[in-house]
């Protein structure tokens, strides 16, 4: 990577880092969590500094995410999921299992949240925590091969009304026409 694009890359992050810290100090408190404290905004803003060059979807890519399936209900959508299965069992705020994406309206897609995922073999009977909050699940793999797991999705990129760490946001969709799954 060029020094240029580091840079600008460095400057990204530090950005949307000094952003979460407004915007979480700012924010109403969502029904899944209590207004975030020092703690909560610390992890949230080691979550932002990592996953920032994601919204360049390459660098997803290239740091071994794959692309599955985009997940809609009734009740909202998770939009397009990229795994990076050697990170199942993360419980790093810094290192989420998957990355969330909805098309942007020009043909490309635009990062709107991250989730982690701990198989449930993995969770040795307990259900995961990360940020004070509970896992959902367990549930089936959404793709052949994805093992049994529970999962917790974090908004950091596009606001839920639902809250930071619902598992569905309203305002999130599938293109009827993408060919992937719909729930």
């Amino acid at each position: 990577m060029s020094a240029r694009l580091s840079a600008r890359l460095t400057k990204a992050a530090l950005a949307l880092t000094a952003s979460l810290s407004l915007s979480l100090v700012a924010a109403p408190a969502h029904a899944d969590s209590a207004e975030p404290g020092p703690a909560l905004r610390g992890q949230l803003a080691r979550t932002y500094e990592a996953t920032a060059k994601y919204g360049y979807l390459p660098n997803a890519l290239a740091d071994g995410y794959e692309a599955h399936l985009c997940l809609a209900r009734d009740q909202g959508g998770m939009g397009y999921h990229y795994f990076n299965p050697s990170l199942f069992g993360s419980l790093d705020p810094a290192k989420p299992a998957g990355l969330l994406y909805e098309d942007d309206g020009r043909g490309g897609r635009r990062l709107v949240g991250v989730e982690w995922v701990v198989p449930t073999a993995d969770a040795q009977g307990k259900r995961p925590q990360i940020f004070g909050q509970d896992f959902q699940g367990p549930m089936a793999g959404h793709y052949p091969g994805m093992p049994r797991h529970y999962d917790l999705h974090a908004w950091l990129y596009k606001p839920n009304r639902n809250g930071l760490f619902a598992q569905w946001n309203p305002d999130v969709t599938c293109p009827a026409s993408d060919g992937m799954h719909k729930a």
